[in-house]
């Protein structure tokens, strides 16, 4: 069985197997080497995510995972007197969900590298001409104040669980014009948005050992195979 790598967060890992997206990325990258399992839940908050940890990883599936990320913060991050405040969680809610969701996965599988990804910036402009539920307000139900309090909040617990963190808050902001060039409607990816999520993803695996050159492929390539024989190649499989 190939090694597996699960990615687990909100609605930005849910749709990162669109076109351009960056799970679409990480599992082309790695397309002869480690299958990638897609755990995505639009909406979902570190509160919701801990609630049904075990029935997206049941106890004794047959299956360990080389990494798993974790990408929640976006939606905790909601202020909790717009119209996205059942969604909010208390930043030291957030960092516990976080510690405990970090703690799960270790204990289940204590060689799993765990990576956390901070939720990206906000721009706020953007949320009021995309809401995606009604907003009698007129005001931003997120913040990037807010999702920069969060990111720090994520990166505080990696750094005192010794995990790798993707900053993703800071990373984007360094892109010119990355309100347009990340963002799509102020909140989810653009195709660069995801390619950055990639990159970054990718280098932490590599820091944490897993790099693609290391990994064995599935199965013969065609450049293996003897062509006045060719069943030969899979004599020893």
């Amino acid at each position: 069985m190939r090694p597996k790598i699960a990615i687990f967060g909100d609605s930005i890992t849910e749709e990162s197997f669109c076109q351009g997206g960056w799970g679409a990325s990480l599992a082309h990258h790695f397309s002869r080497s480690v299958d990638i399992v897609l755990r995505g839940y639009g909406g979902y908050n570190t509160r919701w995510a801990l609630k049904v940890i075990d029935r997206v990883f049941p106890p004794g599936v047959d299956w360990v995972p080389i990494a798993v990320t974790v990408f929640f913060g976006a939606n905790d991050a909601c202020l909790s007197d717009r119209c996205a405040g059942f969604q909010h969680v208390p930043q030291d809610e957030y960092k516990q969900n976080l510690r405990s969701i970090v703690s799960i996965l270790k204990r289940r599988w204590p060689e799993t590298k765990v990576i956390l990804i901070t939720p990206p910036p906000i721009d706020e402009e953007a949320r009021l001409r995309f809401p995606f539920i009604e907003n009698p307000e007129g005001q931003p139900e997120r913040t990037n104040e807010a999702a920069g309090v969060y990111a720090k909040a994520c990166m505080d617990v990696a750094s005192e669980c010794r995990l790798s963190c993707i900053d993703l808050w800071t990373k984007m902001q360094q892109i010119p014009d990355w309100k347009k060039a990340c963002l799509d409607d102020g909140l989810h990816l653009t195709e660069m948005g995801n390619r950055i999520v990639f990159e970054e993803l990718i280098t932490k695996l590599k820091e944490n050992g897993l790099r693609l050159e290391t990994m064995p492929v599935d199965l013969p390539l065609i450049g293996e195979i003897d062509p006045s024989n060719p069943l030969k190649s899979f004599e020893k499989i």
